[in-house]
């Protein structure tokens, strides 16, 4: 028999932790995002840690600026970032205020709305490739800029809020590089996943960037 999943929203105090026990623990959680088309709910399958100015992949290693502000604010926040000139990507802060730090959401089960986020995902062949990489999972919640600084901790009537769900047993965790990353970011194994979960994105090493000539 498969236990119903907590709805108990998450409190503060569990992002308030050191980015590293924060990210394998996000995983089997549930995220909700409240629209006025009605909820989707999305059950967390991959992330992966960034550890601010620990950590030369993070957006925050060279400070603070206007991009990364809310990464430096209170944990349980949404870090909200535009990339490539077409996508966005979500993120939830962690630690202690003024040590920037936050998890990136990657990919996740669709467990509820899952109409409304094909509506979005027309190009996803499957229910399974709906949230199945970090842009992929912003596109089908209807996750932009205008969401960065979202507190997903609030009460009440809020767009964005992370519930209990069923925590992934320990056993069945995974952990590897972080796709994408170069440099000396790159050595990290911070990437978590479910393992043998088929919504997990394929891992993809950094590919530099050629200049037009």
């Amino acid at each position: 028999m498969i236990a119903t999943p907590d709805r108990t929203p998450l409190p503060r105090n569990f992002f308030d932790r050191p980015v590293l026990e924060v990210a394998p623990d996000l995983l089997g959680r549930i995220l909700v995002r409240s629209t006025p088309d009605g909820p989707i709910a999305l059950r967390l399958t991959e992330v992966e840690a960034y550890d601010g100015q620990n950590d030369p992949g993070s957006h925050a290693y060279r400070g603070r600026t206007a991009r990364n502000e809310v990464m430096f604010g209170a944990p349980g926040h949404v870090y909200v970032y535009f990339t490539y000139g077409m996508w966005f990507c979500m993120n939830l802060v962690c630690g202690p205020e003024g040590r920037a730090s936050a998890v990136l959401l990657r990919a996740g089960e669709i467990v509820e709305g899952a109409e409304l986020a094909r509506t979005r995902r027309r190009s996803a062949r499957n229910d399974k490739e709906l949230a199945k990489g970090p842009a992929r999972l912003a596109t089908a919640l209807g996750v932009d800029r205008a969401l960065n600084g979202t507190d997903a901790c609030a009460t009440g009537d809020t767009p964005l809020r992370i519930l209990t769900g069923t925590p992934t047993s320990s056993d069945q965790v995974r952990h590897g590089p972080r796709t994408g990353v170069s440099g000396e970011g790159a050595v990290h194994p911070w990437r978590y996943w479910v393992d043998n979960d088929p919504t997990v994105s394929p891992y993809r090493a950094h590919v530099p960037r050629r200049r037009r000539s």
